[in-house]
């Protein structure tokens, strides 16, 4: 439900915009998410004692380069009580923009760091076979094998030890 709402917003945004003003609005709107992360801030954005206008005020100061466009879009999200769904909001233009410039971003997880060479060439494959570019992001953790996720394309490939112990294991058996 909420990413159906936050498509119909940012699709509202966009609306009647160049190609330029899209960077421009997802940064504004990830400054604002970054404030509606920290939770003295969402609370002050949230509470009801504080009426629309002072919230608008508030939300309003905190961008430098101000545009009635999207000054008008923040009045309509206060009004409609739609300041929950920022993040949302921010993910789905995000989204939007990842597309338009058919540029990609996911993260290479394993358990050991790779080499940076190992990640561009891995990044120039991925960009070959979904005919886009992608940028990847090396992230260590305890995961046993590797694991490519690229969210917006809904792309996840795995390679785990595990996995192939046990498929191993299962062949050697059914050879016997």
């Amino acid at each position: 439900m909420t990413s159906a709402v936050s498509k119909k917003y940012v699709k509202a945004l966009l609306q009647g915009c160049d190609d330029n003003k899209y960077k421009e609005y997802y940064e504004k709107l990830t400054l604002l998410n970054n404030v509606f992360k920290i939770e003295k801030m969402r609370n002050i954005i949230l509470s009801p004692t504080i009426s629309k206008e002072e919230k608008y005020n508030f939300i309003i100061s905190l961008i430098e380069d101000r545009e009635t466009h999207f000054d008008n879009f923040v009045k309509i999200l206060i009004q409609n009580d739609r300041l929950v769904l920022l993040p949302s909001i921010c993910n789905e233009l995000h989204y939007q923009i990842s597309i338009k410039e058919n540029s990609f971003v996911g993260k290479i997880v394993s358990d050991n760091a790779l080499d940076e060479k190992s990640i561009k060439d891995i990044e120039s494959k991925l960009s070959a076979k979904f005919n886009s570019t992608i940028k990847l992001d090396s992230v260590v953790t305890d995961y046993p094998g590797i694991k490519i996720e690229i969210e917006d394309l809904g792309v996840e490939i795995s390679f785990s030890i595990d996995r192939l112990k046990a498929q191993m294991t299962e062949h050697i058996l059914k050879a016997i």
